[in-house]
């Protein structure tokens, strides 16, 4: 059985997952900390969540689990007493992970821990310094230019200190074992498209699933960045040889068209799917060869896993002028952008879902359709079933034989059908369709 189509218009849904994003929005997240579990138990208010905690200090591969980060306030204040820098009416306006400080000191020697946008001069920049105890404040260029000389009071309220790093992850199980992973990062603090249109995308896409009957089981991922994708293939490394297919989810909220990343593979099953998809849709769209910079999906992809893993999101990460800073807000995300992302990503699932290997049980000549009520069949057309025919021959996936006739994959799977329920087609189990 195909995955069910969405039940509410694209709008409607992209509506609810936009909610959520306004929801999420104010929470001050990073790769660790309060603000992940407080995300996280929003979205375990959606959908069930296994909630894991890994202790600072642990190894993970050629990495270490950093030191939890709390930050509680922060602010900066000029010689009269005014807070021209104020952590509660932005939380971009801290460098994350910002170590504490109370200190006076003067413009000059405050100069170098303060970071703005000159080329966007209204928006205030998002920074980090995750691996290198320091701090700093991110504020508009304007707001810089304006600063005057004088003494400048400069206090953060954070902690830094052991605890652990937090990610959660959901398993719809399907009748197969074997896994489709769905990834996506957890840990930027108030930016709309990145990430918390993937997040919530990702929510929505998994309440779907929840209720479809399934041929794969499906892995859910909510992780911070690099880390907490390191991590936890560190602490799953027997099991990723379930994972058959994937997909990092990221950026799926703006209005430019939307863009696949291809695994490391290239040719995995995955990557066709995607290009038969978008190739099959009336939209612009983009396709990228794989490269070793990104998001997660580097790590799926890295050479000792070589999971079939692509990424899926709309303007790439770094080419939209709003990426990283105080832009990426809830008006930069649209509604039906969010809407066509989610029901493209369904459409994908359906096809990984769908493809099956058959074979022609009446291979010598055409079999005769008439007597078997099938010439002139209302749906796929004579040809489909033609083709579906011809290249059942048990090493022919149902998208080989999409990409080779120019059809789309839905038609030939309906084809497929009806010549399966015919008689003449008998599926062929635990074969693998061509792999480029």
């Amino acid at each position: 059985m195909p995955i069910g189509k969405l039940a509410n218009h694209d709008n409607k849904i992209g509506e609810e997952i936009y909610s959520l994003i306004k929801e999420l929005f104010p929470i001050c997240r990073s790769i660790t900390g309060n603000g992940v579990r407080q995300t996280l138990k929003i979205i375990g208010s959606h959908i069930p969540l296994e909630v894991y905690e890994v202790p600072s200090g642990t190894p993970v591969f050629d990495w270490t689990v950093p030191k939890e980060w709390n930050i509680r306030d922060a602010w900066v204040k000029d010689s009269n007493g005014l807070k021209i820098i104020d952590f509660r009416k932005s939380n971009l306006h801290v460098v994350n992970y910002s170590i504490p400080i109370k200190t006076k000191m003067p413009l000059a020697k405050l100069r170098p821990h303060l970071f703005s946008l000159p080329e966007h001069p209204a928006w205030i920049p998002y920074k980090t310094t995750y691996y290198k105890e320091s701090w700093g404040f991110c504020l508009s260029h304007n707001q810089l230019c304006s600063l005057t000389e004088g003494d400048y009071e400069v206090y953060i309220d954070s902690t830094l200190s052991d605890g652990s790093l937090t990610y959660a992850e959901y398993l719809i199980p399907g009748e197969l074992k074997d896994e489709i992973l769905i990834s996506t990062h957890i840990c930027h603090p108030s930016l709309a498209n990145d990430n918390l249109s993937g997040v919530c995308t990702t929510v929505f896409l998994a309440k779907h699933l929840a209720v479809q009957k399934l041929r794969f089981s499906y892995r859910i991922l909510f992780i911070p960045g690099t880390i907490g994708a390191i991590t936890w293939l560190q602490r799953n490394f027997d099991g990723v040889g379930r994972i058959k297919h994937g997909l990092v989810l990221s950026g799926v909220g703006d209005s430019g068209k939307i863009t696949y990343k291809k695994s490391r593979r290239g040719g995995a099953e995955i990557d066709r799917v995607v290009a038969h998809v978008l190739r099959q849709s009336a939209d612009t769209y983009s396709i990228e060869d794989f490269s070793p910079y990104g998001y997660d999906e580097r790590q799926y992809c890295s050479p000792g896993f070589d999971l079939p893993v692509g990424r899926f999101s709309r303007t790439p990460y770094g080419k939209y002028h709003e990426y990283h800073t105080s832009g990426d807000n809830l008006d930069f995300i649209r509604v039906e952008s969010l809407g066509e992302s989610i029901a493209t990503l369904i459409d994908i699932l359906e096809i990984l879902e769908g493809n099956r290997v058959y074979t022609n049980l009446v291979p010598h000549c055409e079999p005769q359709l008439g007597k078997r009520g099938l010439y002139g069949q209302v749906g796929p057309n004579q040809l489909s079933m033609l083709w579906v025919l011809n290249l059942s021959d048990a090493h022919h996936s149902l998208l080989d034989i999409a990409e080779r006739s120019d059809t789309s994959f839905r038609v030939i799977r309906e084809a497929a059908d009806l010549l399966d329920q015919a008689g003449i087609l008998k599926e062929v189990l635990h074969s693998v369709g061509r792999q480029s």
